[in-house]
Formats: C-alpha cells, sequence, structure tokens
C-alpha cells in the first residue's frame, strides 16, 4: 500500500523554492520542451472549464516529464473579481504522481508555486532581452504576481536613477553627462501602477526599498526599460505609444483569448516571444486579437506523443508581425535574442514550470526529512 501524500502549505513552499535553484531548472525544462521530443516531454495545452455564473475559470494543467521521473498537474481557479472584493482572483493546488505506480506523492499550495515560477521565467526573458543598460523597472499591477516579479527583477538586476547629489536633477539614461564636481547618487528605480491606488500604496509599504507610485499607467511607462505587465484586466491599459524603443515587456495578465493587457501598435511593433506557441494561439488574447502572425517555421509539432505534424503559417495572410520565438528556442541557441529591439515576452504559464518546482519543492522537504 502506498504511503500518504506529503502534505505542503504556502508557507513551507515559498520556503523551499528559492530563485537560485529554480531558475537554471526552469531554463533546462523550457529549452528540452522547445526540442518537441515527445518522448522526452508531454505537455497539452491547459483545459479549462468556464464558471460563467460567478466569472470564473478552473483549469488543469497536466505534464509528464519521462527522463526526469515527473508525472503532475495543478488545478487552478481564476476569477475576474469586483473592484473592492478580498477575494483572490486565483488559487491553486499542485498534485505529484508517482510516474510507474500512479499514486499521488504530494499536495502542495500552488499559488506559491504559480506567483515563484511565473516571475523567474520573466526573469530569465529579462536576462535574455533587455536593455544592457536598464535604469527603471516599472510594474503594472500590485497582487501576489506584482510581488513575485518584484522580488526576483531586484535580486537579479540593478534598476537605477542617476540624481546629482549637488543639483538634484534626475535623469533617465546613464549618458547624461555630470560635473566632475558633482557628487553621483544611485537609488533604486521602480514604479508601480495598480487600477487602485490604494493597493497600489499598500504593495509598496510592504517593501523596504523606495518604489513610486504612479497616478497612471502613462505616467509608469514613460522612459522604463522592463515593465511588467501582471494586471487582470481584459482590455488593453499599455499602449505601443507609451513604450521606449528597446524596452523589455514581461506581459504575465490576460490568460484569455479575450482577454488583453497590450495593445494593436505594441504587439505589431516588438519582436514578440512566448512560452509555448501552442498556448499562444489557444489562449492570449494579445496574440489572438492583435492578429499576431504565428510562425511555426516548418517545424515538427508533437501531438500528444501520438502523431507528428508539420506547420506553417503564410506570413502574407496577416499584418507583418508576428511571434518570433519560444523563449526555450533562444535558450537553445535556435534562435536570438533580439535585444536591440523592443521585445515583448508573452507569458502563460506551462504544466512543465509547474512540474519542476514541485519536484524541487519535494527533493528539499525530502532532504529535511
Amino acid at each position: 500500500m502506498s504511503e500518504s501524500p506529503v502534505l505542503l502549505n504556502k508557507h513551507e513552499v515559498e520556503r523551499l523554492l528559492t530563485y537560485d535553484d529554480l531558475i537554471p531548472r526552469l531554463e533546462s525544462v523550457m529549452g528540452k520542451f522547445s526540442k518537441r521530443d515527445s518522448s522526452e516531454i508531454i505537455q497539452p495545452v491547459r483545459s479549462v472549464v468556464p464558471i460563467q455564473q460567478h466569472s470564473g475559470f478552473l483549469g488543469v494543467m497536466p505534464a509528464y516529464l519521462a527522463n526526469e521521473g515527473i508525472l503532475c498537474t495543478k488545478i487552478v481557479t481564476f476569477y475576474q473579481r469586483a473592484e473592492g472584493s478580498s477575494l483572490p482572483s486565483t488559487q491553486a493546488t499542485v498534485l505529484l504522481f508517482h510516474p510507474e505506480h500512479g499514486h499521488v506523492t504530494a499536495i502542495m499550495d500552488g499559488e506559491a508555486i504559480t506567483a515563484k515560477r511565473t516571475a523567474a521565467v520573466s526573469a530569465i526573458s529579462a536576462k535574455l532581452f533587455k536593455p544592457a543598460l536598464s535604469e527603471v523597472l516599472c510594474i503594472l499591477g500590485s497582487g501576489q504576481q506584482a510581488r513575485s516579479h518584484y522580488d526576483v527583477f531586484t535580486k537579479l538586476f540593478k534598476f537605477k536613477e542617476v540624481t546629482s547629489m549637488k543639483t538634484g536633477n534626475t535623469s533617465k539614461s546613464f549618458k547624461t553627462c555630470f560635473c566632475v564636481c558633482d557628487p553621483v547618487l544611485y537609488t533604486l528605480q521602480v514604479r508601480v501602477w495598480s487600477r487602485r491606488k490604494e493597493m497600489a500604496q499598500r504593495f509598496v509599504n510592504d517593501l523596504q526599498d523606495p518604489v513610486t507610485v504612479c497616478s497612471s499607467v502613462k505616467e509608469a511607462v514613460i522612459g522604463a526599460d522592463v515593465i511588467v505587465t501582471a494586471t487582470g484586466a481584459s482590455q488593453p491599459i499599455l499602449f505601443g505609444e507609451w513604450v521606449k524603443p528597446g524596452a523589455h515587456i514581461a506581459a504575465v495578465g490576460a490568460c484569455r483569448p479575450d482577454w488583453r493587457e497590450l495593445d494593436d501598435v505594441l504587439m505589431r511593433e516588438a519582436v514578440v516571444y512566448v512560452d509555448s506557441r501552442e498556448g499562444a494561439t489557444a489562449e492570449s488574447g494579445d496574440i489572438i486579437l492583435s492578429g499576431v502572425c504565428i510562425t511555426f517555421h516548418q517545424y515538427n509539432i508533437a501531438d500528444l506523443g501520438h502523431h507528428r505534424h508539420t506547420y506553417s503559417t503564410p506570413k502574407s495572410l496577416f499584418s507583418q508581425a508576428e511571434v518570433f520565438a519560444e523563449l526555450g528556442e533562444v535558450l537553445n541557441g535556435s534562435f536570438p535574442a533580439r535585444r536591440e529591439k523592443t521585445t515583448v515576452f508573452k507569458s502563460l504559464g506551462m504544466g512543465i514550470q509547474d512540474a519542476v518546482s514541485a519536484k524541487l519543492v519535494l527533493e528539499k522537504w525530502n532532504s529535511e526529512h
């Protein structure tokens, strides 16, 4: 008879799941996914059940990583909450199974896994695509994803505003010249916007570092080098005309085909990367509704490991924009990181990300017991 599954709450998952250990595993598994070897990784697109009466959805995200012996699924609910609601918009539970025997080996909180693995993947995208000199980070949103992105981005990258202590002038570029006699102070430069300003202020109050609360999206993003969109928006809130040329956008909200955070101008002018082409075509309103072309470059795409199909999408059927590559393809070296261009990484989340995160948590728990 199988042993009882390990039960891990949110506090335990947050403690055990560290970015230093998580990021290399995510880079590895996303690279493997983009090779489309169905004997190694099976991950169907997320199954979603609408809960129309309550403006919500139930999602199921299974994944099997044969070589690593990981069989996992995440069950997640996400809702469009009324303004002022104290209820969370997203809740999740992750299950790990014994791949040979089939029994559940662990049940753990999925909110912490979702928050940390999403932010970690965004950080991977920023490492690849952000401008070499990135001074200003902008976060749109004030929920759990906003906090996890703040934590990992400020851990891995240094965003700085340059201030002349003598004159008090602020520069938005390291190219600004200062008098030799002026000492220069480098301070953390992070801007936050939320639809409800009091939520943005609460977000800032929980942090130790100075963060600027902005009254509008435009104010927050003008001149920003890296922009994270982590909102519950269903209509575009970020417009291309506001975005600094060469900026990098990590877009993690709008996970339904009729929801959007980014406007057509931004989606068509930027170099667009995704975590999964199949997920993007099925779930991303930012991709689907902007008319962006998904180019499969004559790749063989595995259909749940049983058949292989070749997809090719003529660019001429759409606007000149396209999904340029998956993040894993860049990690593999199959496609370049167009750091010199304005870039968008559209993140929808993947079952394989949950799977390697959960396995890491369980390994660390087992090492302590």
